[in-house]
């Protein structure tokens, strides 16, 4: 399919229907803590807490390296919903779960944290423990939760949502036990029992043996891979980049000596406000993410603003430092890419292009920048001539002009270029 076929009818942005932050979104958040409320009063036991708990924790950053050790546990019921719809996976975009879902599902969570040193070499008792139980588990596991506060309902937080994905309430522990027990895959016991195996081979093994990065990034987040001495507790925000990271370089190394694509193909993927071109070109694996992102959405939230850019490359080689103007994106977009191209067995020069919409309201994690590119493959692509043809025609569906775009992205400004480019 050629290209200008491909995009024939697209409406630009501005035509789509808005819906208003302020008076239809952000303070419906607070309905779903209502219900978390009186479905924590519902099963709440004098101090304790009785419920299956979706096989997820998280960990936080701040105080480091005294963190926030927390077990996530759906306290909200959604109709129809198991314990395991809770966790974060890439089943939600295979659901068609929008921003007012997502939202719904980590408000109705309850995160019964309590502080903890980072150094968990080989600690499998007491809350620690628990959560490192939880975490290595495939599916839900009971849990019985001693409380120590009454959990924080705090509506205020959700109000304006920031850059930080809303999460439910939170609750101080005085303990957990699990009642009963855990389903543990082999692949993460033999992770678990080899503590010579340093993290980064442990990753890619565990994703080698069916494990989605979802999963994997649970496991390191509880401080159960690495060498034994090594092995602590990782934020669960710097885990989920570590794991993208990791087996992304791994799928690079897969397809360093792999042919390359025979042609210029283009994709197309929309989800949640956000609009994802995937371009490959041929030639050794080069990649760059460029993001877009429009007044009025949740980055860039002054609706009478200016279109705010980001952008991250790397060469044949990659990269040799962590990316900071599109950080989590990066890592997210790339491993989608990789996949790609691994199971192909081709390289390319590949360029996303991700343009964030005011429809784009709250921020809900770097998992749907994952499946959005992973999904656009399983589209029909159109074809161009050139990777220049390619960006020429596409620039005409961007929110910024073609000269913009070539100002900030390194792949575009080394394309071969035209005067009437720059009109």
């Amino acid at each position: 399919m050629r290209l200008d076929d491909y995009v024939e009818g697209l409406k630009p942005d501005e035509e789509y229907e808005r819906r208003k932050l302020a008076e239809e979104k952000s303070y419906a958040i607070t309905d779903y803590l209502d219900d978390a409320r009186a479905s924590f009063e519902a099963v709440k036991q004098g101090d304790s807490l009785y419920g299956a708990t979706a096989p997820s924790v998280f960990v936080g950053r701040s105080s480091y390296p005294n963190v926030s050790a927390g077990i996530l546990s759906p306290v909200a019921e959604e109709s129809g919903a198991d314990a395991d719809d809770y966790a974060t996976s890439g089943a939600w975009y295979e659901r068609g779960l929008g921003i007012d879902n997502v939202l719904q599902y980590r408000t109705g969570l309850l995160n019964s944290r309590r502080s903890a040193d980072v150094n968990v070499e080989d600690v499998w008792d007491g809350f620690v423990g628990t959560q490192r139980e939880v975490a290595i588990a495939d599916r839900p596991v009971d849990v019985e939760i001693g409380l120590a506060s009454t959990p924080d309902f705090d509506p205020d937080q959700y109000a304006q949502p920031t850059a930080n994905a809303p999460s439910g309430p939170n609750a101080s522990v005085e303990s957990a036990d699990l009642t009963e027990n855990p389903h543990v895959p082999r692949a993460v016991e033999k992770t678990l029992e080899d503590d010579d195996w340093r993290a980064q081979g442990a990753m890619v093994y565990l994703y080698e043996h069916g494990l989605d990065v979802y999963d994997v990034n649970r496991v390191l987040s509880v401080g159960a891979l690495g060498q034994g001495e090594n092995r602590r507790l990782v934020p669960t925000r710097w885990s989920i980049t570590a794991v993208d990271d990791t087996v992304g370089q791994y799928l690079r190394g897969q397809i360093r000596d792999a042919p390359s694509v025979d042609g210029v193909e283009v994709r197309l993927n929309e989800y949640m406000g956000n609009r994802y071109w995937v371009v490959l070109a041929p030639g050794s694996w080069e990649f760059e993410l460029v993001e877009m992102k429009s007044p009025g959405s949740v980055w860039n939230p002054d609706p009478s603003g200016d279109v705010w850019m980001a952008a991250a490359s790397e060469g044949y080689e990659g990269r040799s430092g962590y990316v900071e103007e599109t950080a989590g994106a990066y890592y997210a977009a790339r491993l989608g890419v990789l996949e790609h191209l691994a199971e192909r067995g081709r390289q390319a020069k590949a360029l996303v292009l991700r343009e964030v919409s005011d429809d784009y309201w709250a921020p809900v994690g770097v998992w749907q920048v994952r499946e959005s590119v992973r999904h656009a493959f399983e589209r029909e692509a159109a074809d161009a001539e050139t990777l220049h043809g390619a960006v020429r025609d596409l620039a005409e569906h961007l929110p910024v002009s073609l000269a913009a775009l070539r100002r900030k992205s390194t792949m575009v400004a080394g394309l071969q270029t035209g005067l009437d480019d720059w009109a």
